[in-house]
Order: structure tokens, then C-alpha cells, then sequence
């Protein structure tokens, strides 16, 4: 975190070593539907890149933690985390990579980083926050990204289905983000997540019990897709991620992760040959200014 009242704050190399670890998880994270679609390519489904890529990663995440001895909870603490940040990480995962099928990879990634305008509306509705003059800006931006990149739900190229499933990931992940929030609470963060990432693990082994559902007979290049999935965009970025919030706090973090959705944008358009049009690009903008409003006044609190 930033540090106590009164304290005087981190010097100016460490917020910069920070800020750069936040964006370079970002791109972690924006990297996920690019290996997706390249392992779907290669003949993979998406079940099975998504087990293998919990697989890994919890492996991964069990070792940085100080491996199974240091991770021992009691079972109140541990269970929710594996049922409901399991369940709620392979639901999320799922629903949102599935858009994948009907849109391009940076306009899910774009309607999906609407979550913190939904945040903002669930925060209000269970009269935890209420709806500033500010969240009302960065709700119509929102909203106003979205209408620029996808119009009338019914026009080509933009599916309805794939606009559908990527935004109900974005309210499930809304819900997502306070559930966990609460769950971790007085927890270290890598063992928290190495437990989420094994409860998805299960969750997704469970729903491929049937034979030939998930399989190591991958294509090279779908086994470099999951790899990257595990290694990249779970424990690295993950890991990178924790570490520049420790220094920056939650509110510059997340202002500088809103380079996830143009890293998306412009690696679909690099790697899968996606188109980049201004429409999209405008849309983005629109919607990483929606991410910065949000920010405003907890970021005025923090300085104060």
C-alpha cells in the first residue's frame, strides 16, 4: 500500500518500478484472449486450455506461496475461497472467453473492462456508494464506448451472442470482485489466489469428466497457447501485479490497468489479423475514461 497518514510516500524510482509491474500485468492479462484464440485455432478447446491453464497456474502459485505447508488455512477460510472463487473464476473465465466464438478478441476485452461501471451500479443499489455527478459521467462514457463499437446489437460483424456473453462476464465479474474481496480478507494475497486457481481447477476438471474432454494431444502451438495462459496471464502477471499494488495502492493500479484492453487491441491486431478501426479504438478511449473517472475521488482521498 501507499503508506500511513503523515508518512512520507515511496520515492519517486519505486513508484516507477510500480507503475511499470501494473502495466506489464495488464498485459498479462490482456494477453488471455489472444492465447485463446490462437489455441482454438490450433484445434484445442476451450475447456481444455482453461484446465490446463488453472493446472499450471495453481502449481505455479503453490510454489511461490511456500508450497502446501505455508498454505494451510483452516477450513473456514480455505472452502469459500475454492468454491466460490473457483466457481466464480471458472464462470467468468467461461462466459467471457466463449464471446470469443462471435466477436473479435479486443472488443470483448473492451465491453468486458465495462465491470467498473457495474461496480459502480451494484455499489449504489446495495447502498454501499452512492451514484456521484462523476460515476454518472463514467457510466454514459461507458455505455457511450460500447455504443461506438458495437452499434445495434443486430448489425455485422458484431454478434449478438458474442456481445451478450462478454457483457454478462462483465457483471458477473462485478459480483466477482467484492466476493473475493471479502473472502481474502487478512490472507496473503499469492496463497488466496492459489487457492482460487485450484478450486477452478476442479470446477473445470468436474465439467470435463467425460473421456477425450480435456486432453494432452494438443498441437504445439496450442500447447505454447496454454503455457502462456498458465505461466503469463495467471502466475507472472499475477505476481507482478501484487507487487506493484504493494507500492501504488488500489487506485493508481487501477488506473494503469486500463492498459489491458488496448494491449488486447492491438496484439489481436498484430497476432489474429483483427481489425483496429477508429470506432473500436474511440469505443476504448471512451471506456478506459470511464475506468479514470471512477478512480477520481478515491485517488483525491488518497492524497489528501
Amino acid at each position: 500500500m501507499t503508506g500511513i497518514a503523515g508518512a512520507p510516500g515511496p520515492p519517486r524510482a519505486a513508484l516507477a518500478r510500480a507503475s511499470g509491474l501494473v502495466a506489464f500485468s495488464a498485459c498479462c492479462f490482456g494477453s488471455i484472449p489472444i492465447f485463446v484464440s490462437l489455441g482454438i485455432g490450433a484445434g484445442a478447446t476451450l475447456l481444455t486450455l482453461l484446465t490446463w491453464r488453472y493446472a499450471i497456474g495453481a502449481a505455479l502459485l503453490v510454489g511461490i506461496g511456500g508450497g502446501p505447508v505455508a498454505m494451510r488455512l483452516p477450513r473456514a477460510r480455505w472452502l469459500p475461497l475454492l468454491l466460490v472463487g473457483g466457481v466464480g473464476q471458472a464462470l467468468v473465465a467461461g462466459v467471457s472467453l466463449s464471446a470469443l466464438r462471435y466477436i473479435p478478441a479486443a472488443t470483448l476485452s473492451f465491453l468486458f473492462y465495462t465491470y467498473p461501471a457495474w461496480v459502480a451500479v451494484f455499489a449504489a443499489v446495495r447502498r454501499t456508494e452512492p451514484i456521484t455527478t462523476r460515476r454518472l459521467l463514467a457510466l454514459g462514457l461507458s455505455f457511450g464506448g460500447i455504443a461506438l463499437m458495437v452499434g445495434s446489437p443486430w448489425s455485422a460483424p458484431m454478434h449478438p451472442i458474442g456481445v451478450g456473453l462478454a457483457l454478462a462476464s462483465a457483471l458477473l465479474y462485478a459480483m466477482y470482485v467484492p466476493a473475493i474481496g471479502r473472502l481474502q480478507h487478512d490472507i496473503a494475497p499469492p496463497v488466496s489466489a492459489a487457492y482460487i486457481s485450484v478450486g477452478a481447477f476442479v470446477v473445470l476438471l468436474a465439467l470435463a469428466a467425460g473421456p477425450g474432454v480435456v486432453t494432452v494431444r494438443l498441437a504445439p502451438i496450442a500447447w505454447m497457447a496454454v503455457i502462456g495462459l498458465g505461466l503469463l496471464s495467471t502466475a507472472i502477471g499475477f505476481i507482478a501485479f501484487l507487487r506493484g499494488l504493494r507500492v501504488l495502492g488500489p487506485v493508481r493500479t487501477a488506473i494503469i490497468s486500463t492498459v489491458e484492453p488496448f494491449w488486447t487491441a492491438l496484439m489481436g491486431s498484430l497476432v489474429l489479423a483483427q481489425a483496429l478501426t477508429a470506432s473500436t479504438l474511440a469505443g476504448g478511449l471512451l471506456i478506459g475514461g470511464a475506468v479514470v473517472i471512477l478512480q477520481l475521488p478515491a485517488r483525491a482521498r488518497a492524497s489528501a
